[in-house]
């Protein structure tokens, strides 16, 4: 397990906060297709917090895309590093993730977030904000649609729907399995709508969510236990 610091010079407030989004934001590509479903490594971040101890742990876990078995795995563990404020989550975040990242002994590949990219007020979610900082192909795959309208998907698996900002698609309602409530897909860095729902049909061959955030969900909360409850 990492220990991560709060890096010098991160934000401390809103103003500045949005101020990064703003130029960062401008660095995301959206022309790639990214890589092809079911190839290569696919991976999972996610985040668990303990705001009364002040403490944030981040896991990524590294899958097989064919097989969706665990390659690698780590976590990392340190300050919740700015307030709660919807929309600027990737900074209560950041930190911790980059550091799990860092940690893993082998590429990454796509990077799947539990959250948002450009299905976000400001079109710079976490999985936005992540693959601009790494260079690496990202998604974001929510569990709701967050301020967003859409239409109900059609009942069978794979059904989609435009995720709508009033005429905008921002992502996609994904059915993952069917009559079951949708996922909510959107791009993040160098990969394509049509894409990001391929590779998260490939990681729901079971559950609604996909692989990826199950394992990696598991991960930070037990990473979280053993920081906040030591043996």
């Amino acid at each position: 397990m990492t220990t991560v610091r709060i890096p010098a010079g991160w934000p401390a407030t809103e103003e500045r906060a949005r101020a990064v989004q703003d130029e960062l934001r401008e660095r995301v590509v959206l022309d790639e297709p990214g890589p092809p479903p079911g190839t290569g490594h696919v991976s999972g971040v996610d985040v668990a917090y303990d705001d009364q101890r002040d403490v944030v742990a981040a896991a990524a876990v590294v899958l097989d895309a064919t097989t969706l078995e665990v390659v690698a795995e780590a976590t990392a563990v340190g300050r919740i590093s700015f307030p709660y404020v919807p929309g600027l989550l990737a900074f209560r975040e950041i930190p911790t993730v980059l550091a799990a990242l860092d940690a893993l002994p082998c590429p990454p590949g796509l990077v799947v977030c539990d959250g948002y990219g450009l299905a976000h007020p400001r079109r710079f979610g976490l999985a936005s904000h992540l693959g601009v900082l790494t260079g690496l192909p990202t998604i974001g795959v929510a569990k709701n649609p967050f301020t967003f309208t859409h239409d109900d998907p059609d009942t069978p698996r794979g059904s989609t729907s435009a995720l709508l900002a009033g005429s905008e698609e921002v992502g996609r309602a994904l059915r993952t399995r069917d009559a079951v409530k949708p996922v909510f897909v959107s791009v993040g860095h160098r990969v394509s709508l049509d894409n990001a729902c391929a590779h998260t049909l490939a990681l729901t061959p079971s559950y609604r969510l996909p692989e990826t955030t199950r394992r990696a969900d598991a991960l930070c909360r037990k990473a979280l236990r053993e920081a906040t409850y030591p043996a």
